[in-house]
């Protein structure tokens, strides 16, 4: 049996390597169509017919994509985030999510790591001056003695307070999810970690209980002259708050992965000298694209041969 399956994840389809010999040698015929943004459910809607898998980027995946997939069995993420992708209308359909959790973690903690000492020694900066001859040093500070405050301790969360521990600071971690210890992190509140914290790190999925969980009112409970760090979800953020914290000087600085609009086009935080942006790369390392291109085509060949997939979300349509 052949099967149709359309991919619209951009460094799985531009990417070679051996996830597409998989698919192949599994009976799929692969309908690569990468587009120059995440699409949105109206243009992912127009595609969908006709395809029994689909590989999916952060293309919007809501109700109406679902509703006009006619032959659909399994949406298989590249990545480990779900937010995009409607799984309660998918399991009214019968149609398996699956995701590839732990793929990127090292490649995201890497960035965050990596946004943290850009910060500290206001990397971005110094190195444009620099290209347009301006010889002027900038005073920064050291990460070691420095307490890191990580909202989320999953897999990615996890691997960042490795590398934090291993530089000398000082890590708290918030987490209603993670009971126990875990070594070179002290539990602590939110409120706490947000009094206590010389950066802030958000390493949590974007839900309806963590949209703008870094308001004004929680920037207001953090230290003057504090830094913020989003490589999880733009979501997670009020942006106007945050823009009128770095300009008043609240927070020193900030840097982010991320946005509520990508790309995010126009926005006032791109003017400010104290935040950094990059553009959704995260997980765009080579290792981490081969990681999740072999698990999510993994994943989908799975399903579609009614074989058992771990990583599958509502495996309640598998039976």
């Amino acid at each position: 049996m052949t099967f149709r399956v359309l991919v619209t994840a951009r460094s799985f389809c531009t990417t070679d390597g051996p996830h597409h010999e998989y698919l192949s040698a599994n009976g799929c015929a692969t309908d690569l169509r990468p587009p120059d943004h995440p699409l949105g459910a109206a243009e992912l809607a127009a595609l969908i017919p006709g395809y029994d898998g689909v590989i999916l980027g952060l293309d919007a995946c809501d109700a109406s994509v679902i509703a006009a997939a006619d032959r659909l069995r399994v949406i298989s993420r590249y990545g480990a985030g779900y937010d995009k992708v409607d799984v309660e209308a998918a399991t009214a359909r019968g149609i398996a999510v699956t995701t590839t959790p732990g793929a990127n973690r090292i490649a995201v903690a890497e960035l965050a790591i990596g946004l943290i000492f850009s910060l500290a020694r206001r990397i971005p900066q110094v190195a444009a001056n620099a290209r347009q001859g301006v010889w002027q040093r900038a005073q920064g500070w050291e990460l070691t003695g420095k307490t890191l405050g990580l909202i989320g301790l999953g897999a990615i969360g996890r691997e960042v307070a490795l590398r934090a521990v291993a530089l000398g600071m000082r890590v708290v971690a918030h987490d209603p999810y993670v009971m126990g210890e875990v070594e070179g992190v002290r539990l602590v509140e939110l409120g706490a970690l947000l009094k206590q914290a010389h950066i802030v790190s958000l390493h949590c999925a974007a839900t309806p209980e963590t949209e703008n969980l870094i308001n004004a009112e929680r920037i207001a409970q953090m230290r003057d002259g504090a830094y913020l760090v989003n490589t999880a979800r733009g979501e997670l953020v009020d942006e106007t708050a945050l823009h009128d914290a770095l300009a008043s000087g609240k927070l020193a600085g900030a840097a982010s992965d991320v946005f509520r609009h990508e790309p995010p086009a126009g926005s006032p935080l791109l003017a400010l000298d104290n935040f950094i942006a990059t553009l959704h790369m995260g997980s765009t390392t080579a290792e981490s694209v081969a990681r999740m291109a072999f698990m999510s085509a993994q994943n989908l060949v799975a399903v579609l041969n009614g074989e058992p997939c771990e990583f599958v979300l509502n495996p309640a349509v598998l039976k």
